[in-house]
């Protein structure tokens, strides 16, 4: 009997998915655990895996299709059915090599070979057939297209003629459905621009102090925590302390409530293989830089793999987007409902600024923290971007007053 393979439970609320890359085609052997599709959600993607070891028999539901939790898309084929499925050699009949012969004249053209005949314009008919059985294989047409071409019939010279113009460029176009998690961040995007009165203010920090700091300590660091000192920890802990100062960039509104948080679950967006996630630093205040850093590597590393969990993903009171390390000079986040503030960091660049009457050189950061105008007003934005700025040029500020 052949096995069913079923959507798995991905999330309390998650019921629809959809199919993702089939991992193995029909015939492969696999063994037990071993996976054979992506199942992709609108924050998650997950392994189809196999529940025995065997051979894939069927794919019900193919790639890029929608599916529901439970659904069967697709059969396996036990390993030992399909040893006993196969009849002794001693048993095949005399004449079993023959009767899978085609007919005298019928080329059976394996796919690579009829992939490679639509790339050259050729068909089957052309090409001389020199594998097994009569089976037009891909040699047989590399053989013909290499092949020198008859000379062609002496023709009278045309008269002459404006030259044929030139064949234009590809302008073909590629339709691909929209993944689960990519619609979902649209709907997110269009949510927060519909339902929130955003504004963005901006800074500049100096770099210079936090940099140095890095540069005393990393190597110390690093091989005391198996882990790189970077820039994000800077922040998420002046992030917090900003998010004390002014509670209400760590509120939501929920209805006709402003409901006030006191703890500060920071979200970090990293860039993933589907999109853009935003993995969070439950209770983050707690956390050392060590801490914090060893996380935002993990969840980096994960989000690549799309292995990040359904309960990494969600919550959150506030959220850092770094675009920065995509070369991003300046940008106005968008919120992350129903988050109140966004934080955005951008790129380091050496610029002219002046220093107690004196035009120096310094590493120079652009910030911008987007907010809900209904609920944060503009004093109280700047004031919180302020507090960043001041807990980065200072960075004991933020030993001392965590």
């Amino acid at each position: 009997m052949p096995i069913e393979l079923k959507v798995p439970s991905v999330g309390e609320s998650i019921t629809e998915v959809q199919i993702g890359e089939w991992l193995k085609k029909v015939g492969d052997r696999v063994d037990r655990d071993e996976p054979l599709a992506m199942i992709e959600t609108d924050k998650v993607t997950v392994e189809l895996v196999a529940p025995v070891a065997g051979v894939l028999a069927k794919i019900l539901v193919p790639s890029g299709s929608p599916a529901v939790v439970g659904q069967v898309v697709g059969e396996l084929a036990e390993a030992s059915a399909v040893v006993e499925a196969a009849p002794p050699a001693s048993a095949r009949a005399p004449d079993s090599r023959r009767a899978s012969v085609p007919p005298e004249g019928f080329a059976r053209v394996m796919p690579s070979a009829k992939r490679l005949l639509h790339e050259r314009g050729l068909s089957a008919e052309e090409v001389e057939a020199t594998g097994p059985g009569g089976r037009l294989l891909k040699e047989d047409v590399l053989r013909h297209a290499a092949a020198p071409a008859p000379p062609a019939p002496a023709v009278p010279a045309p008269r002459p003629a404006a030259a044929a113009p030139r064949p234009a460029g590809s302008r073909g176009e590629e339709v691909v459905p929209m993944t689960p998690m990519r619609k979902r961040i649209a709907e997110r995007l269009v949510e927060s621009q519909n339902t929130a009165a955003l504004l963005t203010t901006f800074n500049e920090i100096d770099m210079g102090a936090v940099m140095e700091l890095r540069r005393q300590h990393q190597e110390a660091f690093q091989q005391k925590h198996g882990v790189k000192l970077g820039f994000m920890s800077f922040f998420v802990k002046a992030a917090i302390e900003a998010l004390k100062l002014v509670p209400q960039v760590n509120a939501e509104i929920r209805g006709t409530d402003l409901v006030f948080k006191d703890y500060y679950d920071i979200g970090v967006a990293v860039g993933g293989g589907k999109g853009l996630v935003v993995p969070v630093l439950r209770d983050a205040e707690r956390l050392s830089f060590a801490e914090v850093e060893r996380l935002i590597a993990d969840y980096g590393q994960r989000a690549k793999e799309s292995k990040l969990t359904l309960e990494e993903l969600t919550g959150g009171t506030f959220t850092i987007s770094n675009g920065g390390i995509y070369g991003s000079l300046l940008s106005t986040p968008i919120l992350n409902p129903p988050q109140s503030g966004i934080l955005g960091l951008h790129a380091i660049q050496d610029r002219p600024v002046a220093r107690d009457g004196q035009v120096v050189i310094r590493p120079m950061m652009y910030v911008a923290l987007t907010y809900d105008h209904r609920i944060v007003d503009g004093r109280e934005a700047v004031t919180f971007l302020r507090r960043i700025k001041d807990c980065v040029e200072g960075p004991a500020r933020i030993l001392i007053e965590a």
